[in-house]
């Protein structure tokens, strides 16, 4: 499909400028969207949701009813506004690539889309970026200019030092009054008990969070044929690995890892969603518009 290639990550990297990376990547994936009798837009973006008892018949759309024998509820601009803060994860470990595209830039496409993506939905948008510390960030704003002013701090975030996970959720507590949407965006190098720990609160505040968990194909399914020194991109200690534990224990504790944050996610009521930096971004775009229909 046309549209997967322009979300592919491998052709973003050639695109010159991080805004024109989020265009690219939003307005493919909408021209795939007007397939789908689940998503919709107005003249720039609308949501659906399933018709419930109660609702107000005036705005069930009836098109779709006809096409699909499904009742949705079409919901515009000025009815769904709400505030998307982006927790953007700069550590040295997000330098990390074996292939294609590192993982700091494919989080910062993802960013990138979904700043262009909620701005353009009329949504306030923040960031904040951290290694060990905050490093920069922009209260959320619906202002003109709060794209750009976001987009150049997506573009501006280089790997640093060591992952702090409680730093961010401290900031936003002392800064982040109004409830909305959170998504982080990290390859979660922590202790998943330290990370749910930093984001429990926001979940009992009101707030819906979204982990976008971002690895490496490397990562997920090593690939050696001999003996190989590995080193620890934010601690600098080695570790000899065999071809053998590669393909057996990592992965078997790789994927513990990953269903460990993804069921610590669930039971706090955040989504969770794993993206593998070779393949294209729509899975994450569609996950956080289904994410995004919960505020509706």
């Amino acid at each position: 499909m046309p549209e997967l290639r322009l979300l592919d990550p491998r052709v973003l990297s050639r695109i010159s400028t991080i805004e024109l990376v989020a265009k690219t990547v939003v307005e493919g994936f909408v021209a795939g969207l007007h397939r789908s009798p689940y998503f919709g837009f107005s003249q720039e973006f609308a949501e659906y949701r399933p018709y419930v008892p109660g609702d107000d018949p005036r705005f069930v759309d009836w098109n779709v009813f006809a096409r699909t024998e499904r009742t949705y509820l079409k919901r515009y601009l000025g009815e769904t506004n709400t505030q998307l803060v982006l927790v953007f994860d700069a550590s040295a470990s997000m330098g990390y690539r074996s292939r294609g595209v590192s993982k700091i830039e494919y989080a910062r496409f993802l960013a990138a889309s979904l700043a262009y993506l909620a701005l353009h939905q009329h949504d306030a948008v923040s960031i904040i970026v951290f290694d060990e510390k905050v490093r920069r960030y922009i209260p959320p704003s619906t202002r003109p200019g709060q794209l750009h002013g976001v987009l150049h701090a997506i573009e501006q975030a280089e790997p640093a030092t060591r992952t702090n996970i409680e730093q961010p959720f401290e900031h936003f507590q002392q800064f982040l009054n109004k409830r909305g949407l959170v998504a982080v965006i990290s390859d979660f190098y922590e202790k998943p008990e330290r990370i749910l720990k930093a984001v429990r609160p926001l979940c009992y505040h009101g707030n819906d969070i979204i982990l976008f968990h971002v690895l490496d194909p490397g990562e997920l399914a090593p690939q050696f044929g001999d003996a190989t020194l590995l080193e620890d991109m934010e601690t600098g200690e080695r570790m000899e690995v065999a071809p053998e534990y590669a393909r057996n224990q990592y992965r078997r504790l790789i994927q513990a890892h990953i269903e460990e944050i993804r069921q610590a996610a669930l039971g706090n009521r955040a989504d969770y969603q794993l993206l593998d930096t070779s393949k294209p971004l729509d899975a994450a775009l569609k996950e956080y518009l289904l994410f995004r229909q919960k505020r509706m």
